[in-house]
């Protein structure tokens, strides 16, 4: 039977296995908090779940992947044979499609175009093309990526009937929308569900809306840390009254920026840019939320 010290030692086996992936697969905004001791073998939910400690997902290249899921195997073995109880044991890996098996703009059927950095060269090493995509089916389009987030809820709206689709996501994305919907229930709103109106948009689908007003030629949403979301638990696809003043209005998005606000101070690793929008005929209010990495602000957010 392992004991607690193997257990300690299997975590750490699964941190190294983590913390060699690239810098832009895994950045500090998503490291574990490292337990390497017996005595703290315990605390494995405070490592590989992120910061919400709500993550069940981790998106590597493929020989990353592997090495994790072989230290989550281990994990797992001593967690059934010491009875211990951890989240880390349900931790799902995904292996990475790479960048280089998109062609001539296209993965497989799925029309994505070409990142800003396939033609003119990154500007900064924020905006590299991304390592890689997660591949999505009628199968695993709902794939619980954390407690409140499906795989689904960050694909791209359009080509409905072409599959598989393909997604770049960023788990310190995710995170930080869990920490913002704790930060809303303690800020007294017991919000169950926070819709990704926009997440993921591949360079093809993102060009079409690009122009004065509309949305940005290098946008994050590009590079799997940005979303737009606003609070519906309500259902009707428009942001709750959060102010309590019976009407929808943008000061309804005060109350969702200032929890992004309050994460960012006690998260600064999760920092990145907040846009608020009004509504239209189309949409109610909501709130663009990114983990680019420096604080940006637009739109009176």
């Amino acid at each position: 039977m392992m004991n607690r010290t193997t257990l300690a030692t299997l975590f750490l086996a699964a941190f190294v296995a983590l913390r060699i992936a690239p810098a832009r697969a895994v950045t500090a905004s998503a490291a574990p908090r490292l337990h390497t001791t017996a005595a703290s073998a315990g605390g494995l939910d405070d490592s590989l779940l992120g910061r919400s400690g709500k993550l069940r997902v981790r998106f590597l290249p493929t020989t990353q992947a592997k090495a994790l899921e072989r230290a989550l195997g281990g994990i797992r073995a001593a967690t059934s044979a010491t009875g211990t109880r951890t989240g880390v044991a349900s931790l799902q890996v995904i292996s990475m499609v790479p960048f280089t098996s998109k062609i001539a703009g296209r993965m497989g059927m799925y029309r994505m175009g070409y990142w800003p950095g396939e033609r003119r060269g990154a500007r900064s090493p924020g905006y590299d093309n991304p390592l890689g995509f997660i591949e999505v089916t009628p199968v695993n389009q709902n794939l619980q990526l954390s407690e409140h987030f499906v795989l689904r809820d960050f694909v791209t709206k359009d080509q409905a009937r072409v599959w598989p689709k393909y997604v770049v996501l960023r788990e310190a994305l995710i995170d930080k929308l869990e920490l913002v919907i704790d930060e809303l229930h303690l800020m007294g709103h017991r919000v169950h569900h926070l819709q990704v109106m926009s997440g993921f948009r591949h360079p093809f689908y993102n060009q079409q809306g690009v122009g004065k007003g509309g949305r940005a030629r290098e946008s994050r949403h590009q590079y799997g840390d940005a979303s737009d979301v606003f609070v519906d638990d309500d259902g009707d696809g428009r942001m709750d009254d959060l102010d309590g003043d019976g009407r929808i209005t943008t000061r309804d998005t005060d109350v969702l920026i200032l929890a992004v606000e309050r994460v960012e101070q006690a998260h600064p690793e999760l920092t990145g840019g907040m846009g608020r929008y009004h509504a239209t005929h189309e949409h109610g209010p909501f709130v663009h939320v990114d983990v680019r990495g420096t604080p940006t602000r637009w739109g009176g957010a």
